[in-house]
């Protein structure tokens, strides 16, 4: 930036352009930066410039201790002072009304000129202070000023209809203006502007008013602004931002045209992908255009560089050019023209479609759909691992459950009173230890060791909706399995041929294809490791070192040979689609472009290509009528990536398919795992959970990889305490608020924080509340014990706490905000204790993800949520447990009473360890509840009324606004709803 001479008396030299918008903006108290009494108008103060002699000292800093005269002494050392001419550092202060000030000087160091013990008393106006003696006189009259740092700030505040606008600020370091600030001046059409003179200062803080009273503080924290030109705009400062008044020319320059576009038929539809196209100002959408067929000319507006062009004819040639706009309406030259022909239609066309109803409503059983239940043996797979795990010893391989197994055990599922099933990852898989469903090979393909005649995944969605049941499909965006991603790129694998690995490695086979089901008739295996044995090195290998001994040795004492296996560092991936390193730092920028395991091949997200082959993929379970996505390891994916592509990407293929309310409830929930006890994950505010429930609040660079690092930089530099903040899962009082997810990024995600404190369910509500202001909206957070993965406190057991700590923490996750999810089998303490997960190194059967199947065997017939009718064999017993009859009753309760469900809350006026109010109001729904698990409670301040508490149906009147409950018992709880439906079902072992 150029440096300019500081001005004169009455001209300003700094400007501020801030635009913001209508939130945020409060009457000054109690946000208001000090001093908090604020006048109607600007008042007269006198002011001080004092020079001080540099020359006869020998500091390397210089500041000025003052008070005005009857006033306070600024905090020691007091003010930078900043140069002035040489020689000199000078300081401008406010005196308000007082007609002098006392003054001493020092390095900031302890080094003091305080007059000889009797300070300095000086006046106004400009003042020297020279070895001691003062004066009144500008000593750098005539002079070229030595420069000082400069801030230029614009502020719009055209949506708020201010006449005026003023500044109040504080330069770094040094003191605020007297309220309400200085005037801004009108820059152009909705923006006021105003020059700041920093001096030594690198930025300052700053609030914002109309000069009456109205403030926009940003929500009471300030804004940090630094030199140069800023803006701020809803709240959100642009740093090094243009001249937003500085004339716009017309754009007339169109984006490029696409390239790189492929058409890929699939029965009667079509894939098409291409390259994003440029434009100087950004393109704004693709204008895809399909000739062919018997309808004509079809053009089709799309958002990103993917569409699936489905319902066309069979055995039809299409031909597909794409063209780009920008927001000008600037269109691209068409690109080169892609052609496919489609085949023939398929038997059963797709007939789902999503619920489409609000998720909160819905509490989740998850499960590992390969360990549930087993309806169809023939599609059971041991693969390589089989009899080196144990599983063969037990007959229990690791892909038994299925979904025909699924779909035959809904009924217990409804029963237990769940609405909504995650199920792991579908995708056809392709490692030695696969049945969990991370490691996808082929993301276009269901895996065939999950489906059955009759119960394809297709029939398992349109069996749950026809019970009014939700599917949650888990997916992965981050990364394939180790031997890539089929239709993007697989790596040709080199097993070192000798007798050592003969046994491990497949011998290739023509016109053998890969399916994780099909077994090859001359080899007797199914191809999970390498796809090619060979001894010379092979003509186009990539591979560094192929072929040479490692110096390690396999368990079974064979020389491991380089190459034998894809890794990141291995030269078998290309960059451009798959990242080339370790993680390091699990917490660090390099969590989102390394390899997370040998397993885990780290797609390059950021790449075009690699985007639209899992938009593509993921578009065909939306089709297919899914109702969310669990989305695995997404704190590996930048949020620039999820928020520019992924996420639109998952709104607009459901509103095209099934319409804005399915789009507006598909829940996208996502793992982002932070595994410690901190409201922000070791204060890496890009790791935490809460983050990527956000929009972006500045813009990055147009290139993604580009715009990850700088997202990164940026929201580390602002730190934990400059993130966005919300009330959206908070009452006001008593009273329920429409909540604001005008800044909600698409993805909702687990709560982790509270997961890991549920060894004490106590803990676990202290947690959540503590940062429950940092989440878009908490009320959609996903609330779990334990999972497939940990146990609370990062333990690698299944929970193990008790049958009453069990209850206890239902009860609290029923009734608290959020969403309450199940891990398959917690309902009955499903293997307690056992170690959730050790790979191939120990039996399925012995560990936390156990086949469930045994114990739900025989007929289970469910008339309502919660309501079995009849079963008989082995699931009778179960539904016995008591934990069973617990989830019932918490399943009704929860469904009778909407507060439980979207509720917002508050423990305010609320006394009691796990006690707290909900409310929900919409149209002629009104639901108050008051609720506390396991003790006591007394609520203060409340509407009057008739409470009846839906657990016991006690019933109570309130005259005074004061509720007190007794302690119910660990485990039990008390709901009392004013104006309630009453008891809700019947009495069990917890809840009476």
């Amino acid at each position: 930036m150029s440096r300019t001479p500081l001005p004169r008396p009455g001209r300003p030299v700094a400007v501020l352009a801030v635009a913001a918008g209508l939130f945020g903006l409060l009457a000054a108290p109690p946000d208001a930066p000090s001093p908090r009494t604020v006048p109607a108008a600007a008042v007269a103060e006198n002011t001080a410039t004092v020079f001080y002699w540099t020359k006869t000292k020998n500091w390397t800093a210089h500041n000025l201790h003052y008070a005005p005269d009857g006033g306070s002494w600024t905090a020691v050392p007091g003010v930078a002072m900043e140069p002035a001419c040489t020689d000199w550092v000078k300081r401008t202060v406010s005196l308000g009304t007082a007609a002098g000030l006392q003054a001493t000087f020092n390095n900031g160091s302890g080094t003091w000129d305080n007059n000889g013990g009797r300070n300095y008393a000086l006046g106004t106006g400009n003042i020297t202070v020279k070895d001691g003696v003062v004066a009144h006189s500008d000593p750098c009259a005539g002079t070229t000023p030595t420069p000082g740092a400069e801030a230029t700030v614009y502020y719009s505040a055209e949506a708020l209809g201010w006449s005026t606008a003023n500044i109040h600020y504080q330069p770094a370091g040094g003191a605020w203006t007297a309220v309400p600030g200085v005037g801004m001046q009108a820059a152009c059409a909705g923006w006021w502007k105003r020059e700041i003179d920093l001096g030594t200062a690198a930025s300052l803080k700053a609030a914002f008013n109309n000069g009456n009273g109205t403030w926009d503080n940003n929500a009471g924290s300030d804004y940090t602004i630094g030199t140069g030109v800023s803006t701020v705009r809803n709240r959100v400062v642009t740093a090094n931002a243009a001249d937003p008044c500085a004339a716009t020319p017309p754009d007339t320059q169109a984006p490029t045209a696409p390239g790189g576009v492929t058409a890929t038929a699939d029965g009667v539809s079509v894939l098409l992908s291409w390259d994003p196209a440029t434009d100087d100002r950004g393109v704004t959408k693709y204008q895809v255009t399909r000739a062919g067929g018997s309808g004509g000319s079809v053009v089709t507006d799309v958002g990103s560089t993917v569409f699936s062009d489905t319902n066309l004819a069979e055995r039809t040639a299409y031909t597909y050019t794409v063209k780009a706009v920008d927001a000008a309406g600037n269109v691209s030259a068409a690109s080169a023209p892609a052609t496919a022909t489609t085949g023939d239609r398929p038997a059963t066309p797709a007939t789902g479609r999503p619920l489409g109803t609000d998720p909160r409503k819905d509490p989740i059983y998850f499960v590992l759909t390969a360990r549930f239940n087993d309806g169809d043996p023939s599609n059971n797979r041991g693969g390589s691992q089989h009899v080196k795990s144990g599983n063969a010893a037990n007959d229990d391989p690791m892909f038994r459950g299925d979904f025909k197994g699924l779909i035959q055990k809904l009924d217990y599922v409804k029963g237990l009173g769940f609405s909504a099933i995650w199920v792991t990852p579908v995708v056809l898989n392709r490692s030695d230890y696969d049945y969990h469903g991370y490691h996808g090979y082929d993301f276009y393909k269901v895996d065939p060791r999950l489906e059955s005649a009759g119960a394809s995944y297709q029939d398992l969605i349109d069996a749950a909706h026809a019970k009014g049941m939700k599917i949650y499909q888990d997916v992965v965006y981050n990364h394939s399995s180790r031997w890539g991603a089929k239709g993007l790129f697989v790596p040709t694998v080199y097993g070192v041929r000798d007798s050592q690995w003969s046994w491990y490695y497949d011998e290739k086979q023509s016109g053998f294809e890969y399916d994780g089901l099909t077994v090859d008739a001359k080899t007797g295996k199914s191809y999970y490791n390498g796809d090619l044995w060979s001894t010379a090195e092979p003509t186009g290998n990539t591979c560094v070192d192929w072929g040479k001994p490692t110096g390690g040795k396999s368990a079974e004492g064979y020389t491991v040979y380089n190459c034998q296996w894809p890794s990141p560092t291995s030269g078998m991936f290309p960059k451009a689609l798959y990242h080339q390193c370790w993680i390091g730092n699990w917490e660090g920028e390099d969590s989102r472009s390394c390899w997370l395991h040998e397993d885990l091949a780290d797609f390059n997200t950021e790449n075009p290509a690699v985007q639209n082959y899992l938009i593509g993929a993921y578009d065909k379970y939306i089709d297919m009528g899914v109702d969310g996505f669990r989305v695995d390891t997404a704190v590996h994916i930048p949020r620039t990536t999820w928020n520019r592509r992924f996420l639109p990407a998952v709104q607009d293929r459901v509103a095209q398919r099934h319409g804005a309310e399915a789009a507006k409830n598909f829940f996208v929930f996502g793992e982002v795992a932070a595994f410690v006890n901190d409201k922000w994950n070791r204060g890496s505010v890009n790791h935490s959970a809460q983050f990527y429930t956000w929009k972006e609040r500045k813009e990055y660079d147009a290139d993604d990889t580009k715009a990850a690092l700088e997202m990164y930089d940026y929201e580390q530099q602002q730190g934990t305490g400059n993130q966005p903040t919300s009330t959206n899962a908070f009452l006001n009082g008593n009273s329920y608020h429409t909540p604001d997810h005008s800044r909600f990024s698409g993805m909702n995600v687990i709560d982790m924080r509270m997961h890991m404190n549920f060894g004490d369910a106590q803990n676990a509500f202290s947690n959540g509340k503590d940062s429950d202001d940092s989440y878009n909206d908490a009320t959609y957070n996903v609330v779990y014990v334990d999972s497939h993965d940990y146990g609370p406190n990062k333990s690698s057991e299944r929970y193990a706490g008790g049958t009453d700590a069990w209850a206890e923490n239902m009860s609290l996750m029923w009734t608290f905000r959020g969403i309450p999810t199940l891990y398959y089998g917690s309902e009955i303490e499903f293997q307690k204790g056992k170690k959730i997960d050790c790979g191939p190194g120990c039996p399925l059967a012995t560990t936390g993800r156990a086949y469930f199947g045994d114990h739900v065997a025989g007929s289970v017939t469910a008339s309502d949520f919660s309501q079995v009718s009849s079963a008989s064999g082995a699931v009778a017993t179960t539904l016995q447990q008591p934990l069973v009859r617990h989830v019932q009753r918490l399943n009704q309760i929860r469904r009778a009473i909407p507060a439980l469900q979207t509720g917002q809350y508050s423990t305010e006026g609320v006394s009691g360890g796990m006690a707290f109010k909900r409310r929900y109001t919409s149209g002629s729904t009104d639901s108050f509840a008051l609720v506390t698990v396991s003790g006591g409670a007394s609520f203060t301040g409340i509407p009057n009324g008739t409470y009846t508490d839906a657990v016991s149906g006690d019933v109570r009147t309130v005259t005074a606004g004061t509720l007190s409950v007794a302690a119910p018992g660990k485990g039990n709880l008390r709901v009392y709803v004013l104006n309630g439906p009453g008891r809700i079902g019947t009495a069990g072992p917890y809840l009476k």
